[in-house]
């Protein structure tokens, strides 16, 4: 048996034949199915025919590319669907009966009002695992809230503690 090379080249991604969908938008979700992918998952990018992630047109662009899709996107095969359509939700049946994870960032209630809830994604597919990323989790007082990064960094106090020593949080 040879060793392998110190740069791991010879070696086979740790999640090699590992489906991954993702149907979440901005940054938290498809940042983690974008590290998935950097580790070898297969990632299939859903998004809406109409109304495709923001990230694509979100901060600054090159060759008419938003940088930030360039960082969410990558590793990623992109399909378009309708998921609140039936037509649509069907097709992501059929998407995730082979699938291992499904990344979603949907605000609580959302997937189960379209008949794609965790119950009725694993009658299609018992092995799925939904990874499912909110700003205050699927249930709690707060679980409808939206929430994104700056929230959750004003709400745990991590904002007190940055910026000038004698100045407002940045």
């Amino acid at each position: 048996m040879t060793s392998p090379s110190r740069s791991g080249a010879d070696r086979p991604s740790p999640l090699a034949g590992v489906a991954v969908v993702d149907l979440a938008t901005l940054f938290a979700g498809p940042l983690a199915a974008a590290f998935l992918g950097d580790f070898g998952a297969d990632v299939i990018k859903v998004e809406h025919p109409a109304k495709p992630d923001p990230s694509r047109g979100h901060g600054p662009a090159r060759d008419g590319v938003g940088l930030w899709w360039k960082v969410l996107g990558r590793n990623k095969r992109a399909v378009t669907c309708n998921l609140s359509d039936p037509a649509g939700a069907e097709l992501l049946r059929r998407l995730l009966a082979d699938a291992d994870v499904l990344v979603e960032n949907f605000r609580p209630g959302t997937l189960e009002r379209w008949g794609l809830g965790p119950a009725e994604l694993h009658a299609v597919n018992p092995r799925l695992v939904v990874a499912r990323i909110s700003g205050f989790g699927q249930v709690g007082p707060y679980a409808r809230r939206p929430g994104f990064g700056t929230l959750a960094e004003a709400m745990s106090g991590f904002a007190a503690a940055t910026g000038e020593p004698d100045g407002p949080p940045t």
